[in-house]
């Protein structure tokens, strides 16, 4: 069993008897905390030969011992006398995964691990739909293995730790659960990152860009924003899996489009549309020339319903393909999770009053400076 293998296996022994069960950047500047201010997590020493004499009992300092080498501090440059910060994991031997807002505009981007000095990084390419962007250095430091994501969903309520730089105080971790799934964040042009995470492990500025991590010590999501009443976001592992390995294999994801403008179906709206029930997604507008044109239909009027002006006229999605949509981050998810631009799928949708369904071709969201 090689190092790596075996922090896994002793982590996951911890978990199981301890469980049975943007953000933003900052700006770089001086720090007050003790000792290294410049994001450096503390020396821990070999994890896998020292944790369980160190944290026996311990999971959270079990998984900040295992994980904290793999966690870099970001720090970044754009020419014009402006910086920020951040946080980047390995994901393979030779690259880190952070935002893409934490590295956007930068000319200048270096990193430092556990217990090393700040060495130069690329950037390969971001993506700004899902916030996320790899970066490659030219060597990685002893004990700075990948971190693996999560295979599968996390449970709502399941225990995590978020590892990073808040402030600029390096290799800090903080603890909480997994608080929800399946939430949208913004993104540009209107659009939304779907299937984000929230938690209430404390994120703040200089977290972003790092791991939120089960106590096996597998990614759960790339902490993308928090900093108010307990709640915090992460890119989910699923949307991660889909995007990190374009990026690195083609320099950019393609974002399934379809060209509409949503809304959820209230109470008001299923009545006024005649619609059985009160889920799916309503179609307020086509935009011209995309693919939704002469598929799909969007609002023509408006009508009251209890004192309230819902418009009519729109489809209202309630399925694509197999899936069921219940509300508009459905939708999101399912785009992002099981299409791809060029896919026809099968729509099904009430439209005055009559279930039926239509084959949709989907698009690529145009470049958000479009």
């Amino acid at each position: 069993m090689d190092h790596q293998q075996s922090r896994r296996a002793f982590l996951g022994s911890l978990a199981a008897a301890a469980g049975a069960s943007a953000a933003g950047c900052q700006i770089p500047g001086e720090s007050t905390q003790s000792g290294d201010a410049d994001g450096a997590a503390p020396t821990g020493g070999d994890a896998a030969d020292g944790a369980e004499a160190t944290v026996s009992g311990e999971p959270y300092a079990a998984v900040y011992e295992s994980v904290a080498g793999s966690v870099a501090s970001v720090r970044t440059y754009d020419g014009g006398g402006n910086g920020a910060q951040g946080t980047a994991f390995v994901y393979d031997d030779r690259h880190l995964v952070t935002n893409e807002h934490v590295v956007s505009g930068a000319s200048d981007v270096s990193v430092r691990f556990q217990d090393s000095g700040w060495r130069n990084a690329e950037v390969l390419a971001t993506d700004v739909y899902s916030d996320l962007a790899v970066m490659e250095t030219p060597a990685l430091p002893d004990g700075a293995d990948p971190l693996p994501l999560l295979e599968s969903d996390p449970a709502v309520g399941q225990r995590v730790v978020a590892i990073g730089n808040p402030f600029g105080y390096g290799g800090s971790v903080s603890e909480g659960i997994v608080s929800g799934l399946d939430r949208t964040l913004a993104a540009a042009n209107g659009f939304s990152i779907p299937d984000a995470i929230q938690t209430d492990a404390a994120v703040n500025p200089g977290n972003s860009g790092g791991p939120l991590v089960t106590l096996d010590g597998n990614v759960a999501g790339v902490i993308n924003a928090g900093g108010g009443d307990n709640i915090g976001f992460a890119i989910s592992a699923a949307l991660a899996r889909r995007v990190i390995p374009a990026l690195l294999s083609d320099g950019a994801f393609g974002h399934s489009y379809v060209g509409v403008r949503l809304m959820n179906v209230s109470p008001p709206i299923a009545r006024a549309n005649d619609v059985p029930e009160a889920r799916g997604v309503y179609i307020d507008e086509v935009i011209d020339g995309g693919p939704a044109e002469d598929v799909l239909r969007g609002s023509n009027g408006s009508r009251p319903v209890n004192g309230v002006s819902a418009p009519t006229g729109g489809d209202v999605i309630v399925s694509m393909a197999d899936a069921e949509l219940r509300a508009r981050q459905d939708l999101a998810s399912f785009l992002a999770l099981e299409t791809d631009p060029g896919d026809t799928i099968d729509v099904g949708l009430y439209r005055n009053g009559q279930r039926r369904t239509v084959e949709l071709t989907l698009g690529e969201r145009p470049d958000p400076g479009e």
